[in-house]
């Protein structure tokens, strides 16, 4: 009897753009999905497989359980067969709250505080007192936040004026308030004497107050008379009515007001730590918790395994797994104690994987989007083994990649396409590595890099001074203006602390197109976000005569019965959440009356499911025509008016970034990774924009890790040599060309892919 093939069986998968596609996915096995960004990958994996597997865990649980969870409705698919339990990481970032460490996002952090509760000396107690966020173990001094904000004297006042010529920097304590009139009236100061002239017991008498134990009064005239007020000192007053209280509730002042005339200071009582000093004398072996919070990982797992004690050695043993995962994706370097909210893309990618990988668990669908996202080409080789590691472990590895080695490394290849959008949807091609290379794929294994040979010339320089930005080494660069220049280095080196600090500090004029979201949302189209949808509206009222507003799916236009949303979800109680195209509408969000009124002989629906290249020679009026533009020019020209924002894949979502800052007139473009979730065949047109944005008089400046991009830059630095404290130094600086014979990591791969074929 032959043996049953074990493999996840999906027919009739209609999701977003997918075109009634059949597959048979191998489990224990890599299986990479690739095709050009927005054919269908996503719709494959996260809204079919990943979405459908969490509905049906869900149904494990009792229907009041189910209802207190995420509610997944079932995708538009005939069969869906032999899933498994799945664990997805995706891009989106990580851990927004200011406050969420590297420990706490990896869930250490509580065993850590368990271990100094159990073992520590002298002992405290529970292990929530160990925190900077409970009644007891928070700072008194800081309250917990590890940095304590005072008045600076030098930004709250202008020692060049008087009083009564506005010297006092803040509103409320100027003349146009209550109290900077007491100041000038009560008799204490003289109101028109330069600050910088007083004496220096008037001086200090108007900034720090009377001593220690002595109090002084003045006279504050009122309707009724003088009355006096104690004189308690300008910073102590505004430390008193502007830090130590809720400002929101303050009429006439913000919290930026009172933080432009503030300095922030490490907390000279915790450290910057956020805890108790009573919390810092237990300590384990010599250390206390805030020390445990800034070891490196590597010696954090060192002093872990030094634990003998058999009930902190029990709580450690818990840790370790963690901890060693981080280790072993190449982020020893990092501490607890650091912000995720500071980490590069490529760390943040790396710890959200480590989270997920300290399982012993097996059978489970492994799904990653995109993970080579923000690593240098050393660190794939990591990622690859790290997923031949959980296959070896009797999982399914799913990965939606463009990385060719990471491409090379599958043991089943899913190209989806033949185009994206409207022109995917369709698996293209399905099996090993070697046949690839034959069939209509468009992703091809024979690439080779085209090294720029003919750099533009070089006039001028942006100069940075003595960066110290995070890990940077006081470093000092110049890059070359009206060039496209690519920053590079391992995840880790400081390239986003040089770009994103201290470059647009320098120069606060950057147009920065970054990795993060959109703010989508399903009311959000094309149209509405590149600004041009209030002209289309303008443009039927102006030929129909009817109000604007009636060619808005948010406003006038909207179908009455499903109040412009095009579907409705009944409730339907306990059971999976139901999603019906509105039956009124047909799924066009629109009323009758909208769509009875028409332009050039299409109402606002046809208008909309115009593609951008459609759109082009539909319209007169210059501004849109401007802007369809810039969308057709960064490769989105199929893409229809009226797609909504939230159904754009994350490559998509970067190039709309990218169009929309096209229409302005910059000097400085500076993008981060802009190869993100881009196909091969897709870098080509970006390169294209690149390079005409130059060619225009502008600079152009990458964050990035592929290849192809700095192979044709004109310009490369390269920051390392490691990343975190191994990293910050400034290890190449000159052409591509040059690069070739430099002894840096980039330089390695760059010589490989000049030299050796992808085959």
């Amino acid at each position: 009897m032959s043996e049953i093939k074990d493999e996840i069986i999906l027919r009739g998968l209609k999701e977003n753009n997918l075109k009634n596609v059949d597959l048979n996915i191998s489990k224990e096995k890599i299986n990479v999905f690739t095709g050009l960004s927005g054919s269908g990958k996503s719709s494959v994996v996260f809204d079919t497989i990943a979405t459908e597997s969490r509905r049906q865990m869900t149904l494990n649980y009792p229907h009041y359980v189910r209802y207190q969870m995420p509610r997944y409705e079932r995708p538009h698919a005939d069969l869906m067969q032999n899933l498994s339990p799945v664990v997805v990481v995706e891009q989106r970032p990580a851990g927004g709250n200011s406050r969420s460490t590297v420990g706490t996002y990896m869930d250490i952090n509580p065993l850590i505080r368990l271990l100094f509760s159990r073992i520590g000396k002298p002992s405290i107690g529970l292990a929530s007192d160990f925190s900077n966020q409970s009644s007891f173990g928070r700072c008194p001094e800081c309250s917990g936040f590890g940095k304590v904000i005072a008045p600076d004297a030098n930004k709250l006042i202008d020692y060049n004026k008087s009083l009564r010529d506005y010297a006092v920097q803040f509103k409320p304590l100027s003349p146009s308030g209550w109290q900077g009139r007491w100041m000038m009236t009560g008799g204490l100061f003289d109101p028109d004497q330069p600050i910088k002239d007083y004496l220096e017991e008037d001086l200090h008498l108007l900034l720090y107050g009377p001593g220690e134990g002595e109090k002084i009064y003045a006279p504050f005239h009122t309707k009724n008379g003088p009355q006096d007020h104690e004189w308690d000192g300008l910073l102590p007053r505004f430390t008193r009515l502007y830090i130590n209280r809720d400002v929101s509730k303050l009429k006439g002042v913000t919290q930026d007001d009172v933080l432009a005339i503030s300095t922030k200071y490490l907390c000279p009582t915790c450290q910057g730590s956020g805890l108790n000093p009573k919390v810092l004398e237990c300590r384990i072996n010599g250390l206390n918790i805030a020390e445990y919070d800034q070891l490196e990982i590597t010696e954090l797992l060192e002093a872990l395994k030094k634990i003998t004690d058999p009930m902190g050695e029990a709580i450690a043993i818990q840790a370790i797994p963690h901890v060693k995962q981080l280790v072993e994706m190449g982020l020893g370097y990092l501490s607890l104690s650091r912000k995720m909210g500071t980490l590069s893309g490529g760390e943040a990618q790396r710890v959200k994987i480590a989270r997920h990988l300290g399982s012993s668990l097996n059978n489970i669908t492994y799904i990653f989007d995109e993970p080579s996202a923000g690593l240098h080409p050393e660190e794939v080789e990591m990622l690859i083994q790290m997923m031949k590691n959980l296959k070896a472990q009797h999982n399914t590895v799913i990965v939606i990649e463009h990385d060719l080695s990471v491409i090379k490394a599958a043991d089943e290849i899913i190209e989806m396409g033949p185009g994206a959008g409207v022109h995917g949807g369709e698996v293209v091609y399905q099996g090993q590595l070697e046949r690839l290379k034959n069939s209509k794929a468009a992703t091809t294994l024979n690439h080779k890099l085209k090294i720029n040979k003919s750099p533009r010339n070089i006039e001028s320089y942006f100069t940075i001074k003595k960066a110290s930005n995070n890990n940077l080494k006081n470093i000092s660069v110049t890059i070359p203006k009206n060039v496209l220049a690519s920053i590079c280095g391992v995840s880790g080196s400081g390239k986003s602390s040089f770009m994103m600090e201290a470059f647009t500090k320098k120069y606060p004029e950057t147009i920065m197109v970054g990795q993060g979201s959109i703010g989508i949302s399903n009311r959000s189209t094309l149209a509405t976000y590149m600004g041009i949808m209030d002209d289309i509206r303008s443009i039927f009222s102006a030929s129909t005569g009817q109000r604007a507003g009636l060619f808005s799916f948010n406003s006038l236009g909207a179908c009455p019965t499903c109040k412009g949303k095009g579907v409705i979800k009944p409730d339907v109680a306990f059971a999976d959440p139901v999603t019906i195209p509105c039956e009124a509408c047909g799924g066009t969000r629109y009323s009758d009356e909208a769509l009875s009124y028409r332009y050039q002989d299409k109402n606002i629906v046809e208008i909309l499911d115009l593609t951008i290249d459609e759109a082009m020679n539909y319209f007169k009026k210059p501004k849109i025509i401007k802007r369809v533009d810039t969308l057709k020019e960064v490769g989105l020209g199929y893409l229809t008016l009226g797609q909504t924002t939230s159904s754009l894949s994350g490559g998509e979502i970067q190039r709309l970034k990218l169009a929309s800052h096209l229409q302005k007139e910059g000097q400085i473009y500076l993008l981060d990774e802009p190869s993100l979730g881009l196909h091969t065949q897709d870098n080509g047109k970006l390169l294209d924009v690149f390079q005409h944005l130059v060619n225009k008089g502008n600079s152009v400046i990458i964050i990035e890790h592929n290849l192809d991009f700095i192979a044709v830059s004109d310009w490369v630095i390269e920051l390392g040599p490691g990343g975190g404290k191994q990293g910050g130094n400034i290890i190449f600086e000159g052409t591509p060309e040059e690069m070739l014979t430099a002894e840096t990591l980039t330089a390695k791969w760059l010589k490989d892919g000049v030299t050796e074929q992808f085959t």
